[in-house]
């Protein structure tokens, strides 16, 4: 399965919104650092979108066996800010028991 390169990005900023909500009013707050990604991608021209070129990050799956064009890696480097440019807090309960919490319905990994 192919995912657009701004998919990619949206799903780790709600991603990490949702850690940042689920730990409004805790006791232990981190700060987050940089978020490293790196992609394989392929350049394609989107007929949909009147012959526009998209990036699309390509799974390990189809890396290997991709004939419709050339893949090419990207890496790039996130620094989350908050709204006010303050850095952005995920924070948790030192009395919170171990391990992500309710994760049903939820894909990991």
């Amino acid at each position: 399965m192919d995912i657009g390169l701004a998919d990619a990005v949206a799903a780790v900023r709600d991603e990490l919104l949702e850690a940042a909500a689920r730990g409004v009013g805790e006791d232990v707050a981190f700060t987050v650092g940089p978020v490293e990604m790196e992609f394989e991608v392929e350049l394609r021209a989107d007929a949909n979108a009147g012959g526009k070129f998209r990036v699309w990050a390509v799974s390990a799956e189809a890396g290997a066996g991709v004939s419709r064009g050339r893949t090419h890696r990207v890496s790039f480097t996130l620094t989350p800010r908050s709204k006010d440019g303050t850095d952005l807090l995920i924070s948790g309960a030192a009395d919170r028991p171990k391990g992500p919490g309710n994760v049903t319905g939820r894909r990991l990994g």
